[in-house]
């Protein structure tokens, strides 16, 4: 095990300290549990299917290893494996090794989940259009696929909570939806594209059902399962 990875896993909390320990969190059905960074008990609908976890770290040419992330995806899908909707909900933290980094988010928009503070901002994506290979959503995608999961274009909305004021640790969760049933592509909603002025009644909706689906209580109190 290398001394970059030993690190990110005990910020994370993914590797026990000693043989009795249980791990910080954990997905139990529709929720993901979380001791720490922050303490959060996540629910999502009881429509959604766990599809599983990863961990890994983010790299870059000019930094090396810098953010470890632990994610967790959850999808309601179609008979075939086609995705109409998913929840990503991912913990990061920048190594130590990396002080000067700090996360920038600028949105205006903000939402409240279980007293929480959220940066709030929205998008859509082609499903012709691959991740950027490492990256977080390269991993969330190959674990979708690796289950057999297959995506139209989608639109999202990203929820992003900084657990302290450094801003080097977050909470992410990503809520999206296919745009089949809107009859609109990716490229018809875009800046620019023929349905754009059609995009802030859609993104609207989309938020509130994130609002709306999403419940975060208190993670301290609802002990992590034992293995």
């Amino acid at each position: 095990m290398s001394t970059w990875v030993a690190v990110a896993g005990a910020i994370l909390g993914f590797f026990p300290t000693c043989r009795a320990a249980q791990p910080e969190r954990v997905a139990v059905d529709n929720r993901v549990i979380s001791q720490r960074d922050p303490a959060v008990d996540i629910r999502l609908p009881r429509s959604v299917h766990y599809v599983g976890s990863d961990r890994f770290l983010l790299t870059a040419p000019k930094l090396g290893d810098f953010d470890a992330c632990e994610l967790y995806a959850f999808v309601d899908s179609s008979d075939g494996h086609r995705i109409r909707k998913f929840y990503w909900i991912q913990f990061e933290a920048y190594l130590p090794g990396h002080p000067a980094l700090h996360h920038t988010y600028d949105s205006p928009r903000h939402a409240t989940l279980g007293g929480l503070d959220f940066y709030v901002d929205t998008w859509v994506s082609s499903a012709a259009k691959a991740p950027q290979p490492g990256s977080d959503a390269a991993h969330f995608y190959s674990l979708l696929a690796s289950h057999g999961y297959r995506r139209d274009d989608l639109m999202s909305v990203r929820l992003a909570h900084l657990t302290d004021a450094t801003k080097r640790k977050e909470l992410m969760i990503i809520y999206a939806e296919s745009l089949a049933p809107t009859g609109y592509t990716a490229a018809q909603l875009q800046a620019g594209g023929a349905e754009h002025a059609k995009w802030a009644a859609l993104a609207e909706r989309l938020i509130r059902e994130a609002e709306r689906s999403i419940t975060i209580g208190d993670g301290a109190r609802a002990p992590l399962p034992r293995s």
